[in-house]
């Protein structure tokens, strides 16, 4: 099409004002803080259409860069839309799919070749798995050692952030000593020359190679300066230190850089996200001009005060200061909502879910969100027992998480040690035990046991077939035996031992002859065993994972034996695994905030905001609360018209006793003006 089939953008009706003043902004850097609901996507786009309409910018000499292949896609569908298919950016995407344009046409400059291939995640996850087996053979035997998704993410992290992988290394696994650390750092290394010398590069080197191409080679950089006259980078927020490097590098010395984001919604430094480039673009970019688009179209200007009131709270430096406008109609203040402990937080959402319901809301409108998965499990249950659809969008439901089905395991094979399909599963963690051998190893322990009570001493029946409650409780203890030991393969034994030493202290717990044991106490024995320190090699996000186990602690102080316990975590296992739920417009989302970011819902109802939960333990413990606060704000500002922060007073303390829990102290900071509280027990208001 040609230019006159297309009408004149009228850019003072489609935009407002602070809109306008970024969109028509002098050449030179600039950066955008868009605050949440303001129109961040359109504001880039029409961004996109005046320079290439009213400036005359040729699309080759313009880079939109964005954080995912479906921003890009939208805006480039959209710019088109304004534009015309002839006047389309065609240097739009991520910031690894436009590395790996660049490195194509200039991979010799950077050690490749221009038919280099892209690892995709499972085949760095296997290259990294060859190394560690060519280096040393014995290493994955042990299932103590990292494993190689472990040590893939380390050094992911590690290069992401430009920090010292040694260094990385001891903080994260500050348990191993100096001789595997140092196996650790041979595998990194001999990692990256296997890739040079396969001609194969990961989504880490697409931006590494980019920034040292553009670094080390002062007349390539001059060129692309010249031609990428204009850059504009979305959710600036959310760039690492070699992203931000990338663009400083591109711009070179016109720095003619628009950056739009917002540093109030800079939530994933734990990914690599470095909150210092936003804060900073000013001091690294001389005369850069701010734009602060603060009109909000999303939540009616109650929800607003509040979110403005959760910034306010943040130290003097810790961010660009704004307030967010709303552009609608006054509506309900949001509501503050103790309730006594977790299991009525969920019987309030529930009917409060049915008033809204019954007033018209679609269940696709709302949504639950919270800090870490195990604050929504007794929501979870009580969803399922009514059955009101439900989808997880972060991920699979509490009961079906491997390490919590791995967890529950030892406990099932404590009350009841004849539980052949327990004991495989559990058994099956070690290296080199598969079912066959699962067997051989109860067999044995079984013929230990016949042997200590002087039967059947030259049987070697099946552990399945004895009904002795006497030999099922001293079967663990006989899993010790060096007869049993033997039938262990040899890369699994210290890992063996060390289960069999945990499962002992449970046993023991459970079968005190005076006064049995509470499950919530045995939780806890059981949390301080052999499978935290397994799954710490095995996951990369333990620490979460932990929290999760530190949450069945309290579900399981509604218990008074652990038969009652582990008969309900199935039965409800089987009720929650209903896969053929979909997103849609009759399913309540559940999400994380993390997850959430970017979403929008009339109603929300923000759970679990009690003291060392929202803000988490962790955080408080490390002193990094400003990026929790962020959090917070992100979470209150998805909401619409419907606003509701729910915390319980109370947990499950050791062995099922009671402790009081503090709300959040970001609640505490809040005015009391702003919120309405609600009683948890009474039935939820309807208007």
């Amino acid at each position: 099409m040609d230019d006159w089939d297309f009408s004149p953008i009228d850019y003072r009706a489609e935009l407002n004002d602070e809109q306008y003043a970024a969109v028509t902004a002098p050449g030179g850097p600039a950066l955008v803080l868009a605050g949440a609901g303001s129109g961040k996507t359109r504001t880039l786009t029409y961004r996109v259409a005046y320079l290439l309409l009213e400036k005359g910018i040729h699309p080759g000499s313009l880079m939109l860069l964005t954080f995912t292949n479906k921003a890009a896609r939208e805006m480039i569908d959209r710019v088109t839309e304004l534009t015309g298919e002839h006047k389309r950016p065609y240097w739009t995407g991520t910031f690894h799919s436009i590395g790996g344009r660049l490195l194509r046409q200039h991979a010799e400059a950077v050690g490749l070749q221009t038919n280099f291939s892209i690892l995709d995640a499972d085949d760095a996850d296997n290259l990294l798995k060859s190394i560690i087996k060519g280096i040393d053979s014995r290493w994955l035997r042990n299932k103590d050692n990292p494993k190689p998704r472990v040590i893939g993410d380390m050094i992911s992290y590690a290069r992401n952030t430009s920090m010292d992988l040694r260094a990385l290394v001891e903080e994260r696994l500050p348990w191993e000593d100096e001789p595997q650390i140092a196996k650790i750092l041979e595998f990194a290394a001999a990692y990256e020359q296997a890739k040079l010398k396969q001609n194969v590069v990961d989504y880490d080197d697409l931006l590494v190679f980019t920034r040292n191409l553009l670094r080390d080679n002062d007349e390539l950089r001059t060129r692309l300066q010249q031609r990428f006259t204009h850059l504009l980078v979305d959710e600036y927020q959310d760039t690492n230190i070699i992203q931000s490097e990338i663009v400083d590098l591109l711009a070179g010395d016109r720095h003619n850089i628009m950056a739009v984001g917002d540093d109030a919604q800079c939530i994933y430094t734990w990914r690599g996200a470095n909150f210092e480039n936003i804060r900073d673009f000013p001091e690294r970019h001389p005369n850069t001009e701010i734009y602060k688009i603060v009109r909000n179209y999303r939540s009616t200007p109650e929800i607003l005060e509040l979110a403005n009131s959760v910034l306010r709270a943040q130290p003097a430096a810790a961010g660009y200061e704004k307030e967010l406008v709303s552009a609608r109609e006054p509506g309900l203040l949001p509501f503050l909502v103790p309730a006594i402990d977790t299991k009525m937080q969920a019987q309030f959402i529930i009917k409060r879910i049915e008033g809204l319901y019954d007033e018209g809301l679609k269940l696709g409108d709302i949504a639950i969100l919270y800090r870490s998965h195990f604050q929504a499990l007794d929501l979870q249950l009580e969803f399922s027992r009514r059955g009101i659809p439900f989808v997880i969008t972060s991920g699979v439901r509490f009961f079906e998480q491997a390490h919590i089905r791995d967890f529950v395991t030892q406990l099932r094979v404590v009350s009841n040690p004849t539980d052949e399909q327990a004991w495989e599963r559990l058994l099956g963690l070690l290296e080199k035990v598969g079912p066959a051998t699962v067997r051989k190893i109860l067999v044995a322990a079984q013929k230990v046991v016949d042997a200590a009570a002087k039967e059947n001493l030259a049987q070697e029946g099946s552990l399945f077939e004895k009904t002795s409650a006497r030999q099922s409780e001293s079967l663990i203890q006989a899993l010790g035996d060096e007869t049993v030991l033997a039938k262990v393969p040899a890369p699994a034994r210290e890992a063996f031992e060390s289960m069999v030493t945990t499962l002992r202290e449970l046993e023991a717990a459970m079968h005190r002859p005076t006064q049995a044991t509470k499950p919530a106490e045995i939780i806890e024995l059981a949390i301080q065993g052999w499978y935290v320190d397994y799954m710490r090699n095995l996951y990369t996000n333990y620490r979460e994972r932990e929290d999760d186990l530190q949450g069945l602690v309290e579900f399981a102080a509604r218990f008074d034996t652990m038969e009652d316990l582990l008969s309900q975590l199935v039965l409800l296992n089987s009720e929650t695994s209903n896969r053929g739920v979909e997103l849609s417009d009759d399913t309540v989302r559940m999400t994380t905030v993390h997850q959430a970011k970017g979403l929008e819902f009339p109603a929300v109802f923000v759970i679990g905001l009690a003291e060392e939960q929202f803000p988490s333990r962790r955080t408080i413990e490390t002193g990094d609360m400003e990026e929790e606060r962020r959090l917070f704000y992100v979470a209150v500002t998805r909401a619409k018209d419907e606003l509701y922060l729910c915390y319980p007073m109370i947990n499950a303390g050791r062995g099922g006793g009671a402790m009081r829990l503090e709300p959040s102290r970001f609640l505490r900071e809040l005015p009391e003006n702003l919120y309405e509280k609600l009683n948890a027990r009474n039935v939820a208001p309807r208007y």
